[in-house]
C-alpha cells in the first residue's frame, strides 16, 4: 500500500538533471529539522543521499524498495568505496527512511539494513554508569581542590568534553540561555567559541560551589585553575586535567592504561546510546563530524550485548551446571 505523500519521495528522484541532484528544499529542509545537525553534517547527508538518488534515476527506479538498498550498497562496495564510506552513506539512507516513515511520506525501506564492517581496532574503552559512580564517590569534596577534581570530571562524564575544550573554558561561557545553563567551548580545529553543551542542573551546581569556595573571579579568568604553590591560579592545561582524571580512576581501581581521560568522554557517548539516545541525537552531541565515528560507539555496544559466547558455554558445560 502506497503511502499518500510519497509522491514528495518519487519526485525528488525524478528532479535528477546531467548526474546531479536537485534535491528538493522543503523535503530536505524538513529532514534536517527532524535531524538538528552541524552545517558540516549537512553537507555530508546530502552528498550521501544524491548519491542514492542518483544511483536510482540511473537505473529507472521510481518507487525504490528494500532489494535497491541492498543493491546501492554492493554499488558502493564494487566501485571501490572505503568501509567508513559506505558505513556513513547506508546510515544516511536509514535515517531518511526512517524519517519518512514517521511522517507518513513513504515507507521505512531500509530498517535493519546493515553498512560495511568497521575495522575493531577502533573499539573504545568506557565506563559503566556504576564503575562511574565508583570513581565519583571516591573524590573528596570539602577542599577546593577537591570540588574542583568533582566538577571537571562531572562536566567531561556528562557532557563528553574533550580535554582541550575543559582547559579553554572561561567563567564567562557558562551562561544561560532558554531554560538550559550551557558552556561555550572552543572545540577540536575550531578558531573560536561558537558551540555549547546544555550543562545538567546538578553539574551546574558542583561547578557554582567550586568557584564560590575559590572566591572573586572574572569573567575573562579560567574555568578551572591550578591550586599547587608552582602555578596557583594558572588555567589548569590538558595534562594537568588528564592527570587528575588518571589519579581519579586509579583511586578508583581502574588502573588500565586504556583507560584515561577521553574514556570519560567515551563513556559519555556510549551511556547515551545504551539510554536509547537517537544515532544522530548523539553525534550532534559528541559533536562527530562524520557519523560513522558514532557508529563505531554503537558497533561496539551491539558486540557486548551478543550472547552466542555465553548460550554455547551453557550448551557445552550443561552437565556441570546441573551436578
Amino acid at each position: 500500500m502506497l503511502y499518500r505523500k510519497e509522491l514528495i519521495v518519487m519526485e525528488v528522484i525524478e528532479r535528477v538533471r546531467s548526474q546531479e541532484i536537485e534535491m528538493r528544499s522543503e523535503l530536505f529542509e524538513m529532514f534536517l529539522n527532524y535531524l538538528d545537525v552541524s552545517d558540516k553534517t549537512v553537507e555530508t547527508y546530502k552528498r550521501a543521499l544524491r548519491q542514492f538518488f542518483l544511483f536510482l534515476h540511473q537505473r529507472g527506479i521510481s518507487q525504490p524498495v528494500r532489494e535497491d538498498v541492498l543493491a546501492f550498497r554492493d554499488e558502493l562496495k564494487n566501485t571501490g568505496h572505503s568501509p567508513a564510506t559506505i558505513q556513513t552513506y547506508i546510515t544516511v539512507v536509514k535515517l531518511f527512511f526512517r524519517w519518512t516513515s514517521q511522517e507518513k511520506l513513504y515507507p521505512n525501506i531500509a530498517d535493519h539494513i546493515k553498512g560495511a564492517k568497521i575495522g575493531r581496532e577502533h573499539k573504545k574503552d568506557y565506563l559503566t554508569a556504576d564503575q562511574v559512580r565508583e570513581v565519583l564517590s571516591t573524590v573528596e569534596q570539602n577542599t577546593l581542590q577537591g570540588m574542583r577534581d568533582y566538577a571537571i570530571l562531572v562536566l567531561m562524564l556528562t557532557c563528553g568534553l574533550r580535554t582541550i575544550e575543559v582547559s579553554r573554558a572561561n567563567i564567562g561561557d557558562l551562561r544561560v540561555l532558554g531554560d538550559n545553563t550551557v558552556l561555550y567551548i572552543q572545540g577540536k580545529g575550531r578558531e573560536g567559541k561558537s558551540e555549547y553543551v546544555k550543562v545538567p542542573k546538578r553539574v551546574e551546581k558542583a561547578i557554582r560551589a567550586y568557584l564560590m569556595m575559590r572566591g572573586y573571579t572574572h569573567d575573562t579568568d579560567p574555568l578551572f585553575v591550578s591550586t599547587s604553590n608552582n602555578s596557583k591560579g594558572a588555567r589548569l592545561t590538558t595534562r594537568s586535567i588528564s592527570g587528575i582524571v588518571k589519579q581519579a580512576l586509579k583511586n578508583a581501581g581502574y588502573n588500565s592504561s586504556r583507560l584515561t581521560a577521553h574514556s570519560l568522554r567515551h563513556t559519555a557517548v556510549t551511556l547515551a546510546l545504551l539510554a536509547g539516545v537517537d544515532l544522530a541525537e548523539v553525534q550532534n552531541f559528541a559533536r562527530h563530524k562524520n557519523i560513522t565515528t558514532t557508529m563505531i560507539y554503537n558497533h561496539a555496544i551491539e558486540d557486548e550485548k551478543n550472547r552466542c559466547s555465553n548460550a554455547v558455554a551453557q550448551i557445552i558445560f550443561a552437565d556441570e551446571l546441573k551436578s
